[in-house]
């Protein structure tokens, strides 16, 4: 018998981590994909976080053929990792993290993952054109 979040992707070898979000995070499941950078997808259950997960993989492997990128293969992870980690900032920096976070009506946490995949995403589309496109947005929405 089939999973009911098995993916539609030929490419569901890529390793898939699974979190609980917080309720600052809006609860549910988030789904993320280590080696495709910036790749991830939520639901409200474990399955649906998966099940929708797949869907961003096959969207994020169709655009980076679209863009003519090279498709990492996907890795075979002997370790387990909790997903948790310890960082130690600066006091003004944890100061201005947490206002940004007080701001957007996150947790703190939630505002350092998505500094982080912008980053990785960032590093992976290393092309001009893209990076003059995230530019012109965050202009653009800091004007908002």
């Amino acid at each position: 018998m089939k999973s009911k979040a098995e993916p539609k992707s030929k490419f569901r070898e890529y390793p898939c981590l699974i979190r609980e979000m917080t309720e600052e995070e809006g609860r549910g499941y988030l789904a993320s994909f280590p080696d495709l950078p910036g790749c991830m997808s939520d639901g409200e259950t474990i399955e649906e976080a998966v099940r929708n997960g797949y869907d961003a993989v096959d969207g994020w492997l169709e655009a980076a053929k679209t863009w003519g990128k090279k498709i990492p293969a996907p890795s075979k992870r002997e370790t387990t990792y909790s997903g948790k980690f310890v960082v130690r900032t600066p006091k003004s920096l944890h100061a201005r993290l947490a206002e940004r976070a007080k701001q957007e009506s996150i947790s703190m946490n939630q505002l350092a993952l998505t500094y982080i995949s912008m980053g990785l995403v960032d590093d992976f589309f290393d092309d001009t054109e893209h990076k003059e496109t995230r530019t012109k947005k965050r202009k653009s929405s800091k004007g908002k």
